[in-house]
């Protein structure tokens, strides 16, 4: 089982510039949901939605091409990509030739999908796919900047001062009804698991259920400030400690994190069946 100390994290890497496809580093899911209390089936559907900036490769004559591209993994697949490792990959595509974008995508969707589907056991029976999209140079100008919608909750005066996770900031009260809103903060940050360098991001939270006090939840995100943990892995917690803490009826974390490598990772969960959200970047992204 791979671990993130195992991966290229922090170490010096070479950069292989033909294809490769065991540069791709899976880690299991499950360890850290384990931590969130996750022992079975998640209480969440959704998924991790990637966006590369830098990719390229050469064409039959060797003239090269460049893309952006959207990947798609679902959160029930059995490992994230560690970060570093998918940014090692798509660079050996740089100096390798493919007959066509139609290639390009096949290979990093059959390449993507062994990885998040890896196991040391029995293989998993109807595995979901992944889902890759690329755009041409001619397509790069349809690509929108926007920021997530929702009510802002860094208007507010508060004071912090927890700096790690602290769940017990999280309170909702009980009214006749139910009440559905949509917050939004630009103030999450975490770091890496391993190198400890900053994550920042843009959290959208979405809910039905008792309402749930502003200034606790943003200081709670706040808290987050200090915490080592990978992208997915925060937002899988922000989920768990709001869904068991405040009991919505229903319940989606979206956030966007800032590009590092070329690369950003957008996770969300959601307690019901429903549409992803559109793969649009933040300003900051």
């Amino acid at each position: 089982m791979n671990t993130p100390e195992q991966s290229q994290l922090g170490k010096a890497s070479a950069y292989i510039d033909q294809y490769d496809a065991t540069l791709l580093f899976p880690i299991p899911r499950a360890g850290k949901r384990a931590e969130i209390g996750i022992t079975g089936a998640a209480p969440f559907f959704g998924a991790d939605m990637w966006t590369a900036f830098e990719l390229s490769w050469l064409n039959p004559r060797g003239k090269p091409q460049v893309a952006l591209a959207h990947f798609t993994i679902p959160c029930e697949s059995l490992n994230i990509i560690e970060s570093k490792s998918f940014k090692l990959y798509l660079n050996s595509f740089n100096n390798t030739k493919f007959a066509d974008f139609d290639a390009v995508k096949a290979r990093l969707r059959a390449d993507l999908f062994e990885a998040v589907w890896r196991t040391d056991g029995e293989p998993v029976a109807a595995p979901a796919s992944i889902g890759v999209t690329l755009l041409g140079y001619e397509m790069f100008d349809r690509e929108p900047v926007h920021e997530l919608d929702g009510l802002n909750l860094d208007r507010l005066d508060i004071e912090c001062t927890q700096f790690t996770p602290a769940p017990e900031l999280l309170t909702a009260t009980q009214y006749e009804a139910p009440v559905s809103e949509v917050f939004v903060s630009n103030l999450l940050k975490s770091n890496c698991l391993v190198t400890g360098q900053p994550d920042w991001g843009s959290v959208q939270i979405s809910y039905t259920g008792d309402q749930i006090e502003q200034g606790g939840l943003l200081q709670y995100l706040v808290s987050f400030r200090n915490h080592n943990e990978f992208h997915e892995q925060c937002v899988e917690r922000i989920f768990m400690d709001i869904w068991t803490r405040c009991k919505p009826l229903k319940l989606s974390v979206y956030a966007r994190y800032t590009r590092r490598g070329g690369l950003d990772i957008n996770p969300f969960r959601t307690s019901h069946p429903q549409v992803l959200p559109r793969n649009i970047r933040t300003a900051r992204q």
